[in-house]
C-alpha cells in the first residue's frame, strides 16, 4: 500500500501572507486539518494545522482575517517520501505527536497530505483481511484439514 493512495491529493497548500482565516477556509473546503506553507517554488516553509488555530490564535486571541498563516505556522515539519511505508509514517507521526505528515517526491514537492485518522482506518482495513484470510484458512474444512 502507497501513502499517496491514503493521502489527500494534492495537498492543501497556501503561502506565508495568506490570512489565517483564509487557510483555514481552505482546511474546511478540502476537508483537511493542515495546511502546507510554501513559497513560489513549491518548497514547504512550515504546516498550519487545528492544533496552532487553538494554541497560536484562539488561546491569544488574535485577529484571524488580519494574522498570516506564516507568523502562526509551525516551520518544524517532518514529511514521508513517496517510499516511506505506512508503518513508518505512523512511527513518524506518533514519536512527534503529529496528526498529519505532508508526503514529497524526491525533489521536496508536496503530492499529498496523509492524515492519521486515513492511515490508521486504512491499516485496520488491511489487518481485517487478512484475519478474515486467515480465519478462512484455519477453519478450511477439506483433505488434509
Amino acid at each position: 500500500m502507497t501513502l499517496l493512495k491514503i493521502a489527500r491529493s494534492p495537498a492543501p497548500t497556501v503561502s506565508a501572507d495568506t490570512s489565517v482565516q483564509d487557510s483555514v477556509a481552505k482546511m474546511v473546503e478540502v476537508g483537511v486539518g493542515a495546511v502546507v506553507i510554501v513559497d513560489e517554488e513549491e518548497e514547504i516553509k512550515g504546516i498550519f494545522t487545528e492544533r496552532d488555530v487553538m494554541e497560536r490564535m484562539a488561546a491569544k486571541c488574535l485577529p484571524c482575517d488580519t494574522t498570516k498563516v506564516g507568523e502562526v505556522m509551525s516551520s518544524r515539519v517532518e514529511v514521508a517520501h513517496l517510499d516511506t511505508n505506512p508503518s513508518e509514517a505512523l512511527s513518524i507521526m506518533d514519536s512527534h505527536h503529529f496528526r498529519h505528515l505532508p508526503i514529497v517526491d524526491d525533489h521536496g514537492k508536496v503530492l499529498g497530505m496523509l492524515s492519521v485518522r486515513h492511515l490508521l482506518h486504512r491499516m485496520v482495513e488491511d489487518l481485517s483481511q487478512e484475519l478474515e484470510a486467515l480465519d478462512s484458512y484455519v477453519s478450511a474444512d477439506g483433505p488434509g484439514g
